[in-house]
Order: structure tokens, then C-alpha cells, then sequence
């Protein structure tokens, strides 16, 4: 998982990137195509709304000319096409009015001037409105729309916004036109030929720009209109506004050129809509091959992480199974057999990778187990040589106390000192417990004694004979107990078994307490009791000396003062015997060991001849 969690922050960040790059591209083939529809839901609308408008301005000027006389009912069906083509705008601009909140906010600028067209007409009706007032109403109107015009004809494109730009400034300058042209309706005033001054040099100004921008398709049109004759005529009535005269064919003349620069505006327009199509569609193209590209390179990008974070998982994994295999198999198993003294064969750990790293790991694995196991030999060879150290001196030990016992047993027979006797025999039993601690030291080499009987032995001749190898046999209580018998090639280690307990009950209790020693028979053999009347142990120790005595530990030749608790271990585990120790109700400790069935027969049928037991002092252990 971590070395996915790795792969994952580039393929994460490559992934955004992927996006980032994607949406500014497409977003700008859908600025292009929103161009259309912007076009469709403000800037047509606006323009129909603006002629009816600059109608209905001309309109309103010849009805206040005009006084008493004037029009009335040609006034309000103009006013009535504004309203429709007010009511339109307004229904189409809704669609795309929140497209930014620069738009949405020169569309609700031209809502607000709309609304005062109301007003601007009630004024007119009135009187209190003059024919310049009216001119500059109208124009506040017209001038918002020309500001959106304006706002919506931004796009991402440079040379169609340029263009569309241009367009913009000549449809303007038909508007100016059309001031002018209201403005120039009969003998004007001071203030109008003021005005109407300033509109002409603006229009005049406008459109010799614009021709300078425009691209040759769309200035063939604007120049064909400049360079007619009613184009340069209506620049002579100008003049002659400007100073004061009425030309007659005013009306006419910018009637035919207002309509003229319309018609070439809304076809310049519908070019330049046409053009923006081929480019928002190179651009979506070019969008989609640009995020066609990304995504594969991610997707190759993805799969190759992923299968090296697989083989790499994969080659971690088995190095991880095999050092696992190694630590709690192999070593385990060679170590047993070590113990067991048989011939182990170390195979090599194989890792298969392509990977320098873990293949290296691999060999230092190899190497490691390799070392362990020539420790694990060494321990085992120092263990046997210790072991055959152990064996050699017990051996000498129990020839040479054999043979000092046969002297004592002689020099006991010739003895008639009753204190030369005594002497003996506690010379006999000194040597009884020099030979178990010999016995001892073979057990703990890892081999047998050897010291045993052909007959079953009455377990109480078993119980007496434990309780004379201990020093302070004088405090040891063997109770009597069943006729039943042991094996006789167990009772050697049975003794010692229990001649261990024994001495330990008696060196960890008072001096003053005796160690009850008991047996009964019980359903799967037969139990001893060993019972103190010490100071007790801890649940704590308790726990581990019968984990101890359950699970036989490896001799350690640093822990010597634990000998009686190993070696009564190895004991009861080479007979299947079973030693607890637990609370006793007298405070001190009770060692039970359980016999198995197998070992303990029923007492015979008829008296036998009594069985010599082991030579031993038992006469001299108390009991009943």
C-alpha cells in the first residue's frame, strides 16, 4: 500500500493537470461557440430594438415639429413595434443574461434605461419635453445597447474580436447618423446645430477609422456606401445644417444611407458569426486531441506504475515470506535437529527478483541464516562436548561410589560398634546422595542414568527410598499409601524425581516443619504428594515453574541454581510423568506428580518374597 500510496501522487497530480489543461482548452472552443449564442439572445435583439428606437426618436422629433398638426396615430404604431421589439429583447436576453457577471450586469443597465422610455414618451406627449431633450433621451437608451454590443462582443479570438470591435464603432456611427438625421429636421436652433456639429465629427471621425481596420471582405461593403453620390450629398446638407440652412432632401438622403450602413452592418456581423464556427470547432478538435493525448499518456502512465508497484509488491512479498519461512521454520527445525544430534542440511534461500535491492536483501538473508545455523552447530557442539564432559566425570563418580559403597556395605556387615555402625551409615547415605547428584549430572549430558530394577517396586519403597537420598531425611514423612507398584525400569528415575522435590521442599522450609510425602491412586495412574510447610511462592512463580516443568527449557549452564528444577523436568518428560506444584493449605507449596497408567501395576494376588529395595538407609526415615 505504500508503495502504491507513492505512485499515486504523480499519477494524482497528473490527472489534475490532465483537467486543468482540458477545461481551459475546451472552455475556449465554448467561449467561441457561445459567441453564437450570444449573438442570438443579445446582440440581434439589441439591434432590432435600436433601429425601432432610432424610429421612433425620428418619430417623436417630426410629431413636436409638427405641433398641432402632427401625427399622432404614426407615432404610436412606431411606438408599439418598440414595444414588441422591446418585449422580444427582453425575453432572449433573459436566456443569456447570466452568462458572466459582466454581461449580467450590462443587461440589467439596459433594463434600467428601458425603463425610462415610459417616462421619456410621457414627456414628449406632454410638451415638456423639447426636440433636443428628446434627441438626448433616446440617445441614453441607444447608448446602453451600444454598450452591450460592445461586452458581448469580446472573444477569446484576436482577429474576430478586432473585427467585430470595428463593426461595432460603424454601427455606431449609424446611430450617429440617425441623431443627426432627427436633429436636422427643418430650422434648427443654436443649441441643435451645436449638436448636431459635434455628432457629424464623430461619425466622420468613426467610420474614416474603422475603414482602416477592416479586413478587405468586409470593407468593400462600408466603402461602396462612403464613396456614393447620396453619401457625399448628405455631406454637403451637412454643411449647410452646420450653418444654419434646411436642406429639402434631408430625410430622404440619410433614410437611404441609414438604411444602407444597417443592411452592411448585419451582414458584416453575420460574417464574422460564420467565421468564429470553423475556429471554436479547431479549437474543440484541437481540445479533444490535447485531452485524447493526456489520457493515454496517463493511462500508459498508470498501468506501467502499477505493474512495477505489483512486481515490486510481489518481490517484497515473497522476500517477506521466505525470511518468515526462515525465522520460524527453518532455523526452528535445524536447531531440533541440532538438539537431537542429527546431521542438518542448510538449504540456500532463494529470492527470485529483478530488483538489485531486494535481490541483495535476499543474499543477506541467505548469509544470515547461513550464520545462525554455524551458531546454532557451535551452540550444539559446545552443548555435547559440556554433555560429554557431564557423562565422563558422573561416570568416574558412580564407579568409584559404587565400589566405596560395597566397602561400606562390607565394613557394615563387620562392624559390632554400635557408634562405628552409626558412622557407617551416614557415610552410606552421604555417598547415596553423592551418586544422585551424579545421576544429575548425566541427565543433564542428555543420557540416561542407567540405574534400575527387573521387578515392580511398591510405590511406598519408591516413596522411602526418594526420602533417604535427601540430607534432611530426618524431617521427610512418608506416609503409607496403596499396594500398588512401579515399573521396575522407572523406578531409578522416579526416585530421583522425587528425592529432588523432596530436597527442596526441606531447603526452602523451616528447619522445625516436616515434607509430608503421600501417594493415592488416581484414574489415570498413580499421584505423590510433596507437601511443605514453607512460606509458599507467587502466583507468578508458581506460573512459571509449571511452564517449566510442562515444556522442558534448553539446559543452561549459567542458570546452576535452578539443576534440581531441570532436571526433574527432563525427568517426568522421558517417562510422560506430569509435575504441578501448587498452593498447599498449610502455606508452603505441594509438588504432585502424576504417574501414568501405563507404569503402575496392581499389587499381587499372593504375598511375594519382600523386595530388596535400593541399599539405602530407609530404616532410618521417620514414619509410621
Amino acid at each position: 500500500m505504500k508503495i502504491i500510496g507513492l505512485l499515486l501522487v504523480p499519477i494524482a497530480s497528473m490527472v489534475v493537470l490532465w483537467g486543468v489543461i482540458t477545461a481551459v482548452t475546451a472552455s475556449e472552443s465554448l467561449e467561441l461557440r457561445q459567441y453564437q449564442t450570444l449573438w442570438t439572445n443579445l446582440r440581434h435583439p439589441a439591434y432590432k430594438l435600436g433601429n425601432e428606437l432610432q424610429r421612433e426618436r425620428l418619430a417623436s422629433v417630426q410629431f413636436l415639429r409638427a405641433g398641432p398638426s402632427a401625427d399622432r396615430p404614426a407615432l404610436a404604431k412606431q411606438r408599439s413595434r418598440s414595444d414588441r421589439a422591446k418585449e422580444e429583447f427582453q425575453r432572449l436576453s433573459g436566456a443569456s443574461r447570466d452568462t458572466s457577471e459582466a454581461i449580467r450586469t450590462q443587461v440589467d443597465a439596459v433594463y434600467t434605461q428601458l425603463d425610462r422610455l415610459d417616462a421619456v414618451r410621457g414627456e414628449i406627449d406632454t410638451g415638456l419635453s423639447d426636440r433636443l431633450r428628446t434627441v438626448e433621451s433616446y440617445s441614453a437608451i441607444l447608448d446602453s445597447l451600444f454598450d452591450l454590443h460592445r461586452r458581448v462582443g469580446f472573444i477569446g479570438d484576436l482577429p474576430i474580436y478586432e473585427q467585430s470591435r470595428v463593426v461595432i464603432d460603424l454601427g455606431y456611427a449609424k446611430e450617429l447618423l440617425t441623431r443627426e438625421q432627427a436633429l436636422g429636421l427643418g430650422p434648427t436652433t443654436t443649441a441643435e446645430r451645436r449638436l448636431f456639429t459635434r455628432l457629424a465629427g464623430n461619425r466622420r471621425f468613426l467610420i474614416d477609422h474603422a475603414l482602416g481596420q477592416l479586413d478587405s471582405s468586409l470593407r468593400e461593403t462600408q466603402v461602396s456606401i462612403i464613396t456614393s453620390p447620396a453619401y457625399q450629398r448628405m455631406r454637403l446638407m451637412e454643411d449647410q445644417i452646420i450653418a444654419g440652412g434646411s436642406p429639402s432632401a434631408w430625410l430622404s438622403t440619410t433614410e437611404s444611407l441609414a438604411k444602407s450602413f444597417q443592411e452592411a452592418q448585419m451582414r458584416a456581423s453575420m460574417i464574422l458569426q460564420d467565421r468564429s464556427k470553423p475556429v471554436a470547432d479547431a479549437v474543440l478538435m484541437r481540445a479533444f486531441l490535447l485531452a485524447g493525448t493526456c489520457l493515454v499518456l496517463i493511462l500508459v502512465s498508470i498501468a506501467f506504475s502499477l505493474r512495477m508497484g505489483n512486481r515490486l509488491s510481489r518481490e517484497l512479498g515473497n522476500l517477506r515470506e521466505a525470511a518468515l519461512e526462515v525465522a520460524q521454520e527453518r532455523l526452528p527445525e535445524v536447531v531440533a535437529k541440532l538438539r537431537k544430534g542429527e546431521e542438518v542440511a542448510v538449504p540456500e534461500l532463494m529470492v527470485t527478483s529483478t530488483t538489485v535491492e531486494i535481490d541483495d536483501v535476499g543474499q543477506a538473508f541467505s548469509t544470515v541464516q547461513q550464520t545462525a545455523v554455524e551458531a546454532a552447530v557451535g551452540q550444539a557442539q559446545l552443548r555435547d562436548g559440556v554433555g560429554h564432559v557431564f557423562r565422563n566425570l558422573a561416570r568416574r563418580s558412580q564407579a568409584l561410589l559404587h565400589r566405596q559403597r560395597i566397602q561400606l556395605e562390607g565394613m557394615q556387615h563387620r562392624a559390632t560398634d554400635p557408634d562405628d555402625l552409626d558412622d557407617l551409615f551416614r557415610l552410606d547415605h552421604l555417598a547415596t546422595r553423592m551418586r544422585r547428584h551424579a545421576e544429575g549430572l548425566i541427565i543433564l549430558s542428555g543420557a540416561t542414568p542407567g540405574r534400575g530394577w527387573s521387578k515392580p517396586v511398591p510405590m511406598l519403597d519408591v516413596a522411602r527410598g526418594a526420602a533417604a537420598e535427601v540430607e534432611d531425611y530426618q524431617r521427610v514423612v512418608v506416609e503409607p499409601m496403596p499396594a500398588q507398584r512401579l515399573a521396575g525400569p522407572v523406578v531409578g528415575d522416579v526416585i530421583h524425581l522425587v528425592a529432588e522435590l523432596i530436597e527442596n521442599a526441606t531447603v526452602y522450609s523451616p528447619p522445625h516443619t516436616t515434607v509430608i510425602v503421600r501417594g493415592e491412586v488416581a484414574a489415570r495412574g498413580f499421584a505423590f504428594h510433596v507437601e511443605d510447610r514453607g512460606l509458599g511462592m507467587s502466583e507468578e512463580q508458581l506460573a512459571e515453574y509449571n511452564e517449566r516443568l510442562a515444556s522442558p527449557p534448553e539446559f543452561d549452564l549459567a542458570d546452576s541454581e535452578r539443576l534440581g528444577l531441570f532436571v526433574v523436568s527432563r525427568l517426568a518428560a522421558r517417562h510422560d510423568i506430569r509435575v504441578m506444584l501448587r498452593d498447599s493449605p498449610y502455606g508452603g507449596t505441594t509438588a504432585i506428580v502424576l504417574i501414568p497408567a501405563e507404569q503402575v501395576t496392581d499389587p499381587p494376588d499372593e504375598p511375594e518374597e519382600p523386595t530388596r529395595a535400593p541399599a539405602r538407609p530407609i530404616r532410618v526415615v521417620q514414619g509410621e
